[in-house]
């Protein structure tokens, strides 16, 4: 790192910090409530799976698409180019495999079903964003494919002997694979362990090609960052946003935006269209599993906005962009 009076602001001597709070969202936080969410009763909603038109996403390199494959994971077809964000199609978002958040729907494409991918975009290394199977085998699968991550999680990377990395920090931009892929702020931390607390950074990502401007937010609370985004990339053709893992808020609200922090990012970096994630897959937090969307509803009403400026897709379905 360099020394105090040239790094960035959110640099720090042992990792990097956020812009606008220095809540740590853990220690004795974190043991007050993960015991009684551990013991408290939910209810399993039934949630419908579409089966995603395979072949045509595999053989597509010209129309733009969205599928939702589940939680923040998404397949992006964009100006000829298929990405993915945050891939996971694992049974757990868990450093092991006996314990931790169940996956609640099935990943919506698996790797059979995949095209021939060219980008990864990784937001964090929280295990709901970063799942080391399946990048493991998307790396092994798709030899052209590059990862494009925050600052400081090359390593990782390297670590497991893969090398087409691309590591950004906020504000910091690269071509890849013909795409502009810009990373941009998010407000949240990093940590796979006891001892990584915010060694890694944490972003958002906007891809731009052929005029149109595509945002994933990655996982974040609400802040003046999202201000600063549409201040440099407005307006924002497609927006991948979160609206889930909210309660309790005197916990997540400073990590985790609810669907009214939702509505106010769509509108602070100036979306067309928005897209509800990060929600109905893994149960996080303590908000009935199927809440965020009918808040959704609620919120755009309050603030005079089309349902259909922010769609919430059911597991597997896709949407046509840019029509």
């Amino acid at each position: 790192m360099a020394d105090s009076s040239s790094r960035p602001r959110h640099h720090t001597a042992r990792g990097f910090r956020n812009n606008h709070t220095t809540d740590q969202h853990g220690g004795f936080d974190l043991l007050r409530w993960l015991p009684g969410f551990l013991l408290k009763p939910y209810r399993r909603p039934p949630f419908t799976v579409l089966r995603p038109p395979v072949e045509r996403l595999r053989h597509n390199r010209t129309q733009d698409t969205l599928t939702w494959i589940g939680h923040s994971s998404f397949l992006l077809q964009f100006a000829g180019r298929n990405l993915v964000t945050d891939p996971h199609l694992g049974e757990r978002a868990s450093p092991v495999g006996f314990a931790g958040p169940l996956r609640l729907n099935p990943p919506a494409l698996h790797h059979a079903d995949l095209p021939a991918l060219d980008v990864a975009l990784i937001s964090h290394n929280h295990y709901d964003h970063l799942d080391e199977p399946t990048v493991r085998r998307l790396a092994q699968e798709h030899p052209q494919l590059t990862f494009v991550v925050p600052l400081g999680l090359k390593r990782w990377f390297a670590q497991r002997r893969i090398a087409r990395v691309i590591e950004l920090d906020w504000w910091q931009s690269a071509e890849v694979a013909g795409l502009r892929v810009d990373a941009v702020p998010a407000q949240h931390f990093s940590g796979r362990n006891a001892s990584d607390r915010n060694a890694t950074l944490w972003c958002g990502f906007v891809v731009e090609a052929r005029n149109r401007r595509v945002y994933f937010a990655g996982d974040t609370g609400y802040s003046a960052d999202f201000a600063d985004i549409g201040a440099r990339f407005a307006p924002i053709d497609l927006a991948l946003l979160p609206i889930g893992a909210y309660e309790p808020r005197w916990f997540m609200q400073f990590m985790h935006v609810n669907p009214e922090d939702a509505v106010k990012i769509h509108r602070d970096i100036g979306a067309v269209q928005s897209v509800a994630m990060h929600w109905g897959t893994f149960r996080l937090t303590e908000e009935p599993l199927d809440e965020p969307p009918q808040r959704l509803r609620r919120a755009l009403d309050d603030a005079g906005i089309a349902h259909d400026r922010f769609w919430v897709l059911q597991h597997g379905e896709t949407r046509d962009l840019f029509a």
